[in-house]
């Protein structure tokens, strides 16, 4: 019987449109169960969605539509977007399917039937976008520890779990397996800020909800959020299911849990509370990894509908640069465990860095070689010297050194590790010089050995790829006459399995090289006339008839009212133009230095249809100073300066000569 390997995502929640950070999880666990696919291991993969909650409840109602309408749509164009990006997924579960929902069910009794779950009266303050309850003493600024955004006060009868009778159990097992929870500051953060403090009974139903699974004993309830969320990694084997229990005997517990750090508590705390409760063996580990910033904040579905011109839609990606760019980005940039950083312009150099000069290059210029001396055909190695030890020796110790990258699940180094041979056989090329063997009809033995050595490199190189980057490698090794669906890890451990006389085809480029500056204007171009369409079907949508003929034009009918203290966030300050010139390569843009008094900053404006950089200089001018950075064009900008727009006429808000640069405007 083959060595099983169970993978899990965490389930998405469908509330809006899906971006690249929700590909970071799903991307890694694919390639990790690719991985180990091809390593002979029997895998099983899950992701899915979750989808109840009264959030997605108010929304299907603003949309008109019922709940499951409202999922429906979102959760297939998830499904289209794991297609695009090759997800090799063996299930992909919606905790709306029947045996799903009646294994929560049957959990929840049992769990009833045991004690561990009571009634009793719940009176909290409660966070919608989180489906989250919290104390008094959680809150932060009167608002949700997690998201920032308002809660409510609610009172209601609910079911609570005995999260409180396994802080002991939980804090034994960290104790005892210190490689349950991962990276190692995940732990320290679970001790020391929830369960040192207290673990608190969870609140496991409402009342108030309907949208979700009903409490079959009870249907004045409706299991809330996390039993109904968690329990799907076993619910998915068949647990508690008369006709599926097999998966679960065969694959539980799982191999890995890999989920964000925002949600890493209920993974390491709740969910084995749960597992202990129900007597069912533990997942062996659990991975809660860093998030995807842009400009320094999370990437999230709200992200996108603000101004910026970084790419985050994977599909949008996927069709400008294809779906093993964006699977390579995402497994090699990011260091794994930490935050990372996406923009445009680090996914282009990345491209062209690695993908087209470093592999892309290998492969069209040895089988160019190959074509021009040998007709195209694979010649014999002959003529071995000193200096193609080291190669043979750096390929033939690459599946070790991936099999202890990914057994650590250091993603990136996996891929480092396959790149330093594609590098240095690029390197071999360099010192083995087969363009002047070519040359001499004497040396053609030595040209036959290095041509073989760097087509088995390409070999060795493009299975080793299979996992992460699939379509190019399959490409690549189908232009070498391996057929991919064969290839396994196994193959690459020893050096010289091509077969002499195989026919080379000419490769045409597989990653086309980019010109970056120019792309870099074309997206930001795209995305800032996408905004500006977006605003105004906004505001045509927003606008109503006018009675009154004698108002003024430009004055908005019925503006968002904010309170004082929502206004007294901004903070204006009067600031001098010491410099300015034109951004490169664009029309709309001014790149302007100002002064403060105490620092200089540096602000992108869309005013150079209207002032030229010779009138700004001198100029005082308000700015917004507490404006979270954002970079356009490649160029940082840290704040706004205030304009007034009449029409056609964009003219700048300048305060009085005689203020002080810095003076704060209230």
């Amino acid at each position: 019987m083959k060595d099983t390997f169970y993978i899990t995502t965490p389930i998405y929640y469908p509330s809006g449109n899906w971006h690249i950070g929700t590909c970071y999880t799903t991307v890694i666990c694919d390639a990790i169960s690719r991985f180990y696919r091809m390593s002979g291991k029997d895998v099983f993969f899950l992701t899915g969605t979750d989808e109840h909650g009264q959030k997605i409840e108010l929304k299907a109602k603003d949309a008109g539509v019922t709940p499951k309408e409202y999922v429906d749509k979102i959760v297939a164009d998830l499904k289209d977007i794991w297609g695009l990006l090759d997800i090799s997924y063996d299930r992909f579960i919606r905790t709306t399917d029947d045996d799903h929902q009646k294994t929560v069910q049957r959990i929840f009794k049992k769990l009833y039937e045991n004690g561990d779950i009571y009634k009793s009266e719940y009176s909290g303050w409660y966070c919608t976008p989180c489906e989250s309850f919290f104390t008094e003493t959680q809150l932060v600024d009167g608002k949700c520890p997690d998201c920032g955004k308002p809660v409510t006060k609610q009172k209601e009868e609910s079911y609570f779990f005995r999260l409180s009778k396994y802080a002991d159990r939980i804090l034994e097992l960290y104790e005892q397996n210190p490689e349950f929870l991962q990276p190692k500051s995940r732990m320290n953060e679970m001790i020391n800020n929830f369960i040192k403090p207290g673990l608190q009974d969870l609140c496991v139903s409402r009342t108030s909800i309907k949208w979700g699974v009903p409490v079959d004993f009870d249907p004045n309830h409706t299991v809330y959020v996390w039993i109904d969320a968690l329990s799907n990694y076993i619910s998915a084997l068949g647990y508690l299911n008369d006709n599926k229990g097999d998966l679960f005997e065969k694959f539980w517990p799982a191999d890995l849990h890999m989920t964000g750090k925002e949600i890493i508590r209920f993974h390491a705390i709740i969910w084995p509370a749960i597992l202990m409760a129900l007597d069912l063996p533990l997942p062996k580990k659990i991975y809660g990894h860093g998030w995807l910033l842009i400009g320094g904040d999370k990437l999230s579905k709200s992200k996108q509908d603000k101004i910026n011109t970084e790419l985050t839609d994977p599909k949008e990606i996927v069709a400008r640069y294809g779906s093993d760019a964006l699977r390579y980005f995402l497994l090699r940039e990011i260091p794994f465990g930490s935050d990372g950083a996406y923009s445009n312009e680090s996914l282009l150099t990345r491209i062209n860095t690695d993908l087209v000069n470093d592999l892309g290059n290998l492969v069209s210029r040895t089988s160019a070689m190959i074509n021009q001396s040998f007709g195209g055909v694979l010649p014999a190695p002959d003529k071995k010297e000193e200096i193609d030890n080291e190669l043979i020796a750096l390929a033939e110790g690459l599946h070790q050194a991936l099999v202890t990258d990914i057994e650590q699940l250091n993603v990136p180094k996996a891929l480092q590790d396959i790149f330093k041979l594609i590098g240095r056989a690029n390197k071999y090329i360099d010192e083995t010089t087969p363009w002047v063997l070519a040359k001499n009809p004497d040396l053609k033995p030595r040209l036959a050995t290095v041509l073989y050595n760097l087509a088995e490199c390409i070999r060795v190189s493009a299975v080793a790829l299979l996992p992460f980057i699939p379509k190019s490698a399959n490409v690549i090794l189908g232009y070498f006459g391996v057929d991919a669906s064969k290839a396994s890890l196994d193959s690459i451990d020893k050096f010289g399995q091509l077969t002499p006389g195989t026919v080379i085809a000419k490769v045409s480029p597989i990653f086309p090289r980019i010109d970056v500056k120019k792309e870099l204007v074309a997206i930001d171009e795209m995305m800032i006339k996408r905004h500006k369409e977006k605003q105004k079907n906004t505001e045509k949508s927003a606008d109503k008839p006018v009675n009154d003929n004698k108002k003024p034009q430009g004055l908005v009918d019925h503006p968002e009212e904010i309170t004082i203290d929502e206004f007294f966030k901004t903070e204006l300050r009067v600031a001098k133009v010491i410099a300015c010139e034109k951004v490169e390569k664009s029309d709309k843009l001014l790149k302007i230095k100002l002064s403060l008094g105490y620092e200089e900053r540096q602000v992108v404006s869309g005013i150079a249809q209207y002032y030229t950089p010779e009138e700004m200089v001198g100029k005082k001018v308000v700015l917004v100073a507490n404006l979270k950075p954002a970079r356009l064009r490649g160029v940082d900008s840290q704040g706004m300066i205030l304009c007034a727009e009449d029409g056609n006429k964009v003219s700048i808000i300048e305060p009085d000569n005689s203020l002080t640069e810095g003076s704060r405007i209230r």
